[in-house]
């Protein structure tokens, strides 16, 4: 094993641990097990509201106290768990040699006390995670995570946005294949095939221009990059396609009317997550960076103009020469919020409605 293989090696072990620690722990030993997994000056950041948290104390207090009072029996259940050295990306002007371990899936806990100001259904509950963690010294010294909160709101009953064009409610399921979870070393050969493919597939979309192709999407060339037989998991509010049909139709097209900039510059801007891959996976992603200006009427929002930033991670698997499985966690409480639309607060006005109905204060 290589002196890189033992140093992604070490660090998956290392957040692998942490995760299961916190699944045995039991509630009062959480802090003390964050403690233990990341540095004292971590900067752990989440999706909104909860946006960032600087150090240990500041995590926990403000990050996983709050949650596992909310959901006292908590558990990480990830289907896709990688990790590796970001060798760079034509794409970004980034530094390379990064050390990142990532993974996707659920977190399920009874949901026995109100959290983010969504009222607890008492019920079992999922919410889907995706995380990019920067390793230094086999801790955690950088989390960006993403929770599909809107998702949440809706399994307690409340609906913030409208409903998706894709698929959505249930759990979003995780490789066919089942297998995700690369707690081994893996072939050094499939792993840069993954990541040339994702790699080509990005160049494709940039060709893509907003004011010359419109809905047209042939100038992208997606077809020689997707398996015919591929399937996009999205977040609340987009769902889930299972053809390139429905994720051009419920997806793409969508998205590109309301944003479509491909050609803005991002030096600067915000985090790039590592691109990495690990055999037949592949991940990457941006966190608060430049994406698009707002163009056009998204999920009933009118265009204003404003150049936005992106919270929205990735991870694939790659069959044969073809990309043929996608997770895209997209936090869409901070997009929306930088349309003029707080989602929080159509949460508020939802839940005193729902109060106001309980009591007969009509």
């Amino acid at each position: 094993m290589s002196a890189v293989s033992r140093i992604n090696q070490d660090n998956k072990e290392a957040v692998w641990d942490f995760w299961q620690k916190l699944n045995y722990v039991g509630v009062g030993n959480v802090p003390e097990t964050v403690r233990a997994a990341v540095r004292e000056d971590v900067d752990w950041n989440v999706s909104a509201p909860i946006d960032q948290l600087v150090g240990a104390e500041d995590s926990i207090a403000g990050f996983w106290t709050p949650l596992f009072h909310s959901f006292p029996d908590l558990k990480h259940e990830p289907y896709v768990f990688m990790g590796g050295i970001d060798e760079g990306s034509a794409l970004y002007a980034t530094e390379a040699g990064e050390e990142w371990v990532s993974g996707c899936g659920y977190l399920t806990g009874t949901f026995a006390k109100d959290w983010l100001g969504i009222p607890a259904s008492g019920r079992k509950t999922n919410i889907w995670f995706g995380v990019f963690y920067v390793m230094r010294e086999r801790k955690i010294a950088e989390a960006y995570l993403q929770l599909d909160i809107v998702a949440v709101m809706r399994g307690a009953g409340f609906q913030v946005l409208p409903p998706a064009p894709g698929a959505e409610g249930g759990k979003i399921p995780g490789p066919l294949a089942k297998d995700g979870l690369l707690l081994t070393e893996q072939d050094g050969m499939e792993s840069r095939k993954s990541q040339q493919l994702v790699q080509a597939m990005g160049l494709g979309m940039r060709r893509y221009l907003r004011s010359r192709d419109g809905g047209d999407l042939r100038s992208m060339e997606q077809d020689k990059y997707w398996h015919p037989d591929m399937k996009w998991f999205g977040p609340s509010g987009i769902g889930s396609c299972f053809s390139k049909e429905e994720y051009e139709d419920f997806h793409q097209r969508p998205w590109l009317e309301g944003f479509g900039d491909r050609h803005i510059s991002r030096a600067g801007s915000g985090r790039r997550m590592g691109r990495i891959g690990e055999g037949k996976y592949c991940a990457g992603g941006i966190w608060d960076t430049a994406y698009s200006h707002h163009n056009g009427t998204y999920a009933g929002v009118p265009a204003t103009g404003g150049l936005l930033t992106l919270r929205d991670f990735d991870w694939w698997k790659r069959e044969g020469d073809y990309l043929i499985e996608n997770w895209v966690p997209i936090d869409m409480i901070d997009l929306f919020r930088q349309m003029g639309v707080d989602l929080m607060a159509r949460l508020r006005r939802q839940v005193e409605t729902r109060n106001r109905s309980a009591f007969g204060w009509w």
